[in-house]
């Protein structure tokens, strides 16, 4: 039977649809595809370009939360242009992402060649001290023979580096000549096994380990005891600072700190690096960079072999994985979770008594804001925490050709404005007969590594407390000025309400998912939450990403609804 009389259509509508889609010029297509593009680098990457040439380049303000009665922020942090100012990413590097991973592919570090000191431990451990003095940037015939003198007061600046870095990192070297460059003596503090020594010892560094960093700076403190001492930690180096500042509280024979990027509670940042794509993207690069820092030296390996599971060790996939077969076994602990918990700076920040600047970047991949204890520092009048929204980890790169890096001046600003003032910390006389409660809660038994450092064997503390004893009358003199000691008194009124416990949130998350699951399936309502959070973000982003979406869409949308409705004018009015 012909049908085509009657007007029966037997084709595949299909095929119209793609010969009148093939009508649309190349161009729109290809302008869709920038357009959906571009978002997926504003969104999925964090790409700000857009956002800052919209606020003209202008930056954005750090953020500072302090205590109101903060002497340290009204007598030092006030004073600060720079942490007063605007801080404004490299155009070209507005991704966090981008950030970071050309901070750790190029860097752009200065070049100059350090002094290395050898400073053996009690335990019989090694780490390499690498000293950058102020008269080797200076213009002068470097030479290794130039020893600081024994009654110098030239400021002395002590690093901590992140996890397995060492004084070769661009950041560190950045740090270390500016730093030089303004007359000041900078020594960084190299971990056990990195900076091309072996291990000696069956220990190995770790987030929570302090008994090294103790024990470098009592030395350094006997060695020049007339030049003010300042420590600087960076990523895990920052958490292992805070965390030995809360546990010596006011008998740290150090002037002034600073924390850079600090992790601050290592089971959350556990949580998120294991959340998202691209941050277990940064696990798996943590973890390499751990495995290799266990095969460093072919001496490594008897060591591993003996203390922990090495065949774990080496299918490890994750930093957790890694604590798992190395860190808990090492350090005798129970579960990984164990080891975070007593390893995070954050149960510390309520007993610093020594003035810190603490910075962190809102948009930091590796080291969450989920973390940051805000309450905390605003609690401790001794504490000033500067937030950007931008940075990345570590990077913080500023200028058109990322030259410089931003927390590097902020911080050479501060330590010089504190080293001017009267806020100066000086260490208290030690009680033999008393131990504060802090004291006796701090974990007597070893510490282990990993889990953003390195892996610890059983060491104990008592050698700790010969290397906490120092003359008060000796630093009065050594600092020749006057100290304001209402700092460390003021803060003991103020009591810190306790966050809730990580196994609490875990539990209340899980019980969360329950209820939700008990639900019938509704399929508007995850779109619909998806979007409340996007708003909550942030409405200038989100709106900015509908508009980018619509513009750029509309040329192929466009276009085919042009076609389409031809085609429906066509049959409601026929050609005659």
């Amino acid at each position: 039977m012909d049908c085509r009389g009657l007007g029966v259509v037997s084709e595949n509508p299909y095929v119209h649809l793609l010969n009148d889609l093939s009508l649309i010029p190349i161009s729109h297509y290809f302008f869709a595809f920038l357009g959906f593009s571009f978002a997926f680098l504003y969104h999925f990457l964090e790409f700000h370009f857009l956002q800052d040439l919209f606020n003209g380049f202008r930056g954005s303000l750090v953020s500072l939360t302090y205590n109101p009665s903060s002497p340290i922020y009204h007598g030092v942090v006030s004073k600060c242009r720079i942490l007063h100012a605007r801080y404004l990413a490299t155009p070209w590097l507005s991704s966090p992402h981008f950030q970071t991973v050309f901070l750790s592919l190029f860097g752009r570090p200065p070049a100059f060649s350090y002094r290395r000191e050898l400073f053996t431990l009690s335990d019989g451990g090694t780490v390499a001290l690498d000293w950058l003095l102020s008269s080797d940037v200076s213009g002068g015939v470097f030479s290794t023979n130039n020893a600081i003198p024994k009654g110098d007061t030239t400021p002395i600046v002590l690093v901590i580096p992140g996890l397995t870095s060492d004084s070769d990192a661009a950041y560190i070297k950045h740090l270390a000549f500016n730093t030089a460059k303004k007359g000041w003596n900078i020594v960084v503090s190299n971990h056990r096994g990195l900076g091309g020594i072996s291990v000696t010892s069956d220990c190995f560094y770790n987030a929570g380990w302090t008994e090294d960093l103790r024990t470098v700076v009592s030395n350094l403190h006997d060695e020049y005891p007339n030049a003010p001492l300042f420590l600087v930690g960076l990523s895990v180096g920052a958490n292992i600072l805070v965390k030995y500042l809360g546990e010596d509280g006011d008998k740290v024979p150090v002037a002034g700190a600073v924390a850079i990027c600090s992790p601050w509670d290592l089971l959350i940042g556990d949580r998120f690096i294991g959340r998202r794509l691209l941050q277990k993207i940064y696990d798996k690069a943590l973890t390499t960079g751990l495995q290799g820092y266990a095969q460093l030296s072919k001496r490594h390996q008897p060591r591993f072999l003996r203390l922990a599971n090495w065949e774990g060790i080496k299918k490890s996939r994750s930093i957790r994985d890694f604590d798992q077969h190395a860190t808990c076994i090492v350090g005798k602990f129970e579960t990984v979770d164990t080891y975070y918990r007593r390893c995070t700076s954050a149960n510390y920040v309520g007993n610093v008594s020594v003035p810190l600047l603490c910075i962190s970047a809102l948009d930091d991949p590796v080291c969450t804001r989920e973390a940051i204890p805000w309450e905390e520092c605003r609690a401790n009048m001794n504490i000033v925490l500067a937030t950007t929204k931008h940075g990345g980890h570590l990077a913080f790169f500023e200028g058109l050709t990322a030259a410089g890096i931003w927390w590097v001046r902020a911080t050479d600003e501060f330590l010089k404005i504190l080293h001017s003032s009267q806020y100066m910390h000086v260490q208290k006389m030690v009680s033999f007969g008393t131990q504060s409660s802090l004291d006796s809660s701090i974990d007597q038994g070893p510490y282990v590594n990993i889990a953003e450092d390195g892996m610890v064997a059983a060491v104990g503390n008592e050698q700790a407390k010969e290397n906490r004893t120092e003359d008060v009358l000796e630093q009065e003199k050594t600092h020749q000025r006057k100290t304001n000691e209402m700092v460390s008194g003021e803060q003991d009124d103020h009591m810190i309400k306790p966050e809730p416990c990580s196994a609490e949130i875990v539990q209340s998350s899980e019980q969360a998912t329950r209820r939700q699951d008990s639900k019938p399936l509704d399929v508007i309502t995850p779109v619909r939450r998806c979007l409340d959070r996007l708003s909550q973000q942030s409405r200038w982003s989100f709106w900015l990403l509908v508009y980018v979406a619509i513009v750029t869409s509309w040329p192929l949308v466009g276009s085919a609804l042009q076609i389409f409705f031809r085609k429906k004018l066509r049959n409601v009015f026929p050609a005659a």
